[in-house]
């Protein structure tokens, strides 16, 4: 299994920015899917989560702001990010739960992406 994440970068306050998570590979189903970021020095932080049934579950700091969905037949995950502030500036992460055409439940990260907001 792989995940490709995309669509990080460099915005002013106040823009927005939409990331996605691509998973590949033995997929049968996915469980969940989820956006963490880390920030330097900090720990890594759950930011949204998506399970299967569409159900949603967001970070108070975030919450209102973004919006986390996903494309099923794509296996892909999305984070619309809007109203962005310097404090969400770090590298943002994309974390899969799923099970795999062997039977075997697989969790795993992508590779990260850069999200820098000025001020």
């Amino acid at each position: 299994v792989q995940l490709q994440a995309s669509g990080g970068g460099l915005v002013e306050a106040g823009g927005s920015l939409r990331l996605s998570c691509a998973a590949s590979g033995s997929i049968f189903s996915i469980n969940a899917m989820s956006w963490y970021r880390q920030a330097p020095g900090k720990t890594r932080d759950l930011v949204a989560t998506i399970a299967s049934d569409g159900s949603a579950a967001y970070a108070d700091s975030v919450k209102g702001r973004f919006t986390i969905s996903s494309d099923n037949a794509k296996n892909t995950v999305y984070l619309q990010t809007q109203s962005l502030k310097p404090e969400d500036t770090a590298v943002y992460y994309c974390y899969v739960d799923l099970l795999t055409t062997f039977g075997d439940r697989y969790v795993g990260w992508g590779q990260g992406t850069q999200v820098t907001v000025s001020s």
